[in-house]
């Protein structure tokens, strides 16, 4: 009888064993938050800067306040790309305006202000003045031609104005990256300016901005704007960084991670760049 209690017993511990190992095995985890942040290295990579993914003439050039690369057969920058930040927001300098030729090309390659003068062009800068008063290098810097492209005097006073003033703004609240430069069609509409120099009237000009990288909310926006007068919102210039990537054949923000660069530039809401 002793023998018949203890299999009994032996056989009830096994089900209650055999019972809590499958409720473990169906207990439902806890519901994890999900990930929104991005873990970036904002200190030692240089996110403003992009990449050509087609040959063109380009001399690379580190200024202060900006990097630039420039075309020796259009005379005229490829691309201008700098980080803008709230420290570089503190005007310590005022505004030079003094355009100089690039001390650090020979001077048979360095373009002089000369040779806008009478064109009907305004001597219009890819990286601002603007962007440049926290320091007077930076500042003298924004003046070398290699940072300036013929452009139409009315997009220069106004609406390209209008979106440097923008960038500037949102620098406010974290830092933004920015590229910009000329767009050529195929076949010139403005054709070439300049005596001593040919240097190539664009017919076009687009800048790109990231931000969003501190906060671990990274989104991205493009422009385009046509080397014409005229007097538009925002919205008639506002593109997919995507869209600015396959007119200029340049490869913007690579620095990120894949999955990141993909999803920034290839959406865009006006509405998140107040």
């Amino acid at each position: 009888m002793n023998k018949l209690y203890t299999t009994i017993i032996l056989c009830l511990l096994a089900a209650l064993l055999f019972a809590f190992g499958q409720g473990q095995e169906n207990e439902v985890p806890p519901l994890q938050e999900e990930e929104t942040s991005l873990s970036v290295d904002t200190e030692n990579v240089r996110y403003e800067i992009p990449r050509s993914t087609k040959e063109r003439a380009e001399i690379l050039l580190e200024q202060y306040g900006y990097t630039v690369s420039y075309n020796p057969d259009l005379c005229i920058p490829n691309w201008v790309a700098w980080e803008l930040n709230a420290e570089k927001l503190v005007e310590r300098e005022s505004r030079n305006s003094k355009f100089v030729p690039n001390p650090k090309l020979p001077e048979d390659m360095a373009v002089t202000t000369k040779e806008y003068t009478g064109s009907g062009w305004d001597r219009g800068h890819m990286c601002p003045a603007g962007d440049n008063k926290y320091h007077w290098r930076a500042m003298n810097e924004s003046f070398y031609m290699t940072n300036i492209c013929p452009q139409n005097h009315n997009l220069n006073r106004g609406d390209w104005k209008e979106l440097e003033e923008a960038c500037r703004r949102w620098a406010e609240a974290e830092p933004v990256y920015i590229a910009c430069g000329p767009i050529m069609y195929k076949t010139p509409k403005y054709g070439y300016i300049g005596k001593k120099f040919k240097i190539r009237v664009p017919d076009a000009f687009f800048k790109v901005v990231l931000t969003g990288l501190q906060s671990g909310k990274p989104r991205a926006i493009g422009f385009i704007y046509k080397n014409e007068s005229g007097n538009n919102k925002r919205d008639k210039y506002v593109n997919s960084v995507d869209e600015v990537e396959r007119i200029t054949s340049m490869d913007f923000f690579s620095a990120l991670p894949d999955d990141v660069e993909r999803r920034v530039e290839s959406e865009y809401k006006l509405s998140d760049w107040p």
